[in-house]
């Protein structure tokens, strides 16, 4: 076995993936395994009883969407009792924020990696603040939501559908020469997003106001194409996943109570440990003793190499995780010591064009004892509230040294 053969095999298949949203579906018909008594969920599983507070408050709103419960105690009692199973976003080529709940009658964004020919799947995203991927599960959120299954799902399709497909590689790679990282700033990312669609949106809608509504909606949200990109980075993390004999880490994941990663060489296995509460800014009227564990899927986009990895390309960033314009330069200074190479298409011009880093190597995290940057919102502790602030935060160092183990176990190190 050679070890190094493996990785520049990994990173070569996560660089060359190539990512193009292609469609919009109810979940229910497109994701594999999908069924009607299963919702999905952010990071590695985890059971009801375990299960966070904004966890808890994802699943109680996705459950009073589909029309099976109207409090949290019903919908406990559903998942407790077995009627509704959960189970993680990444066991069906899915990714979710945060929470990640997606429902089967949700639409999920389908991207087709065009080099390789899997397929990554995510839901839309409902914006900033009480939303239900933050646990939030009020009138209002689940009128949002309706309204977005309903109204602006079928003309997204036809609009996804007109356009011939959306390259998310070049959109990712030319968003970070616009001031983004992909992971919590994406608003250039969106501008361009919606660039894409909206001559699209507009030919195939009905109605102009609700052409409007939706191009509005879509403008108004900085986070727009987070999920897009976030199943484009699955798509590109998944292309690296199963070679035999390489340290590189292809899943990164949290569901509010543990932080687990998956390593390309180590098949399915999931190595977890407790998550930390980020350090960061946080709205009004909250604190740090208001937030939870560190939540979601969205660490999907450092595996691949952006997101808290790019940082240099993000320095206004810093003005919503806190900390100043250097401390971007110097997250992504110090990523390149534990990453196996440089991105060939992601790059970064205030590095002088440098490639971004790429491709997480087990070995390097212990021998270096540094673990990953990431960017993340914070949810509050509690079912209900929402997004109350956001910040950076590490991994627990626990999960690369189980995952080295049983490297050093399977392999016969």
């Amino acid at each position: 076995m050679d070890i190094e053969q493996a990785n520049a095999k990994a990173v070569e298949r996560m660089m060359e993936s190539h990512p193009v949203l292609v469609g919009l579906g109810k979940a229910k018909d497109v994701i594999p395994g999908m069924r009607d008594d299963l919702l999905l969920h952010a990071g590695p599983p985890i059971t009801w009883e375990r299960a966070s507070g904004p966890l808890r408050g994802a699943i109680t709103g996705a459950l009073i969407l589909e029309g099976k419960a109207t409090t949290e105690a019903q919908a406990q009692a559903l998942v407790e009792s077995g009627q509704i199973k959960l189970e993680p976003c990444h066991h069906h080529q899915a990714v979710g924020p945060m929470a990640g709940v997606t429902a089967p009658s949700m639409s999920v964004y389908i991207i087709e990696d065009k080099t390789y020919g899997h397929q990554a799947f995510s839901n839309l995203n409902e914006g900033y603040g009480k939303v239900l991927r933050y646990g939030a599960y009020s009138a209002e959120v689940i009128n949002r939501l309706r309204w977005m299954e309903e109204v602006m799902g079928p003309v997204l399709k036809d609009a996804i559908a007109a356009s011939g497909g959306i390259d998310l590689k070049a959109l990712i790679s030319e968003a970070l020469h616009m001031g983004d990282e992909g992971h919590n700033r994406n608003k250039a990312g969106s501008i361009l997003f919606l660039k894409a669609l909206a001559p699209h949106i507009t030919r195939v809608s009905r109605e102009a106001g609700i052409a409007a509504d939706i191009l509005q909606a879509i403008g108004d949200n900085a986070l727009s194409v987070l999920n897009p990109v976030m199943a484009a980075c699955k798509a590109m993390a998944d292309a690296a996943h199963g070679i035999e004999g390489s340290t590189i880490v292809t899943t990164m994941a949290r569901n509010g109570t543990d932080f687990g990663l998956r390593v390309s060489g180590l098949g399915e296995q999931w190595f977890t440990a407790p998550a930390e509460i980020p350090q960061g800014l946080y709205f009004p009227n909250f604190k740090a003793s208001d937030a939870n564990a560190d939540i979601g899927d969205s660490t999907i986009t450092e595996t691949i190499g952006i997101g808290g990895f790019a940082m240099a390309a993000a320095p206004a960033i810093v003005t919503f995780v806190s900390g100043a314009p250097k401390d971007a330069i110097n997250t992504t200074l110090e990523m390149y010591e534990i990453n196996y190479t440089e991105h060939k298409y992601f790059t970064i011009p205030q590095l002088d064009f440098r490639g971004t880093p790429t491709g997480i190597d087990l070995r390097k995290v212990i021998e270096t004892g540094i673990t990953p940057r990431v960017n993340t919102g914070i949810a509050h502790k509690e079912a209900g509230v929402g997004q109350i602030g956001a910040g950076l935060v590490r991994p627990p160092m626990a999960i690369f040294e189980q995952a080295l183990v049983a490297f050093a176990e399977k392999y016969e190190i």
